[in-house]
């Protein structure tokens, strides 16, 4: 996974998978999600992105531990 801010053009995109993108979705205004061939999702972009999250520079990855099967 990749998470890139462009200043320039203030817009926040989140790449899940370099799959080859076959389709685009603009949901909701401003939030476009990209689709592969077989209808996952490879990535979405967040459209005049400053408006929308917090701090667009900056990034907190998180990960929860994984829990045990029962």
């Amino acid at each position: 996974m990749k998470v890139v801010y462009d200043a320039e053009t203030d817009t926040l995109d989140i790449i899940l998978n370099e799959n080859p993108i076959a389709e685009s979705d603009e949901d909701k205004p401003g939030v476009i999600i990209d689709y592969d061939k077989d209808g996952s999702i490879v990535s979405l972009e967040v459209l005049d992105a400053s408006k929308h999250v917090m701090q667009p520079t900056r990034m907190v990855y998180e990960s929860e531990p994984m829990k045990k099967a029962s």
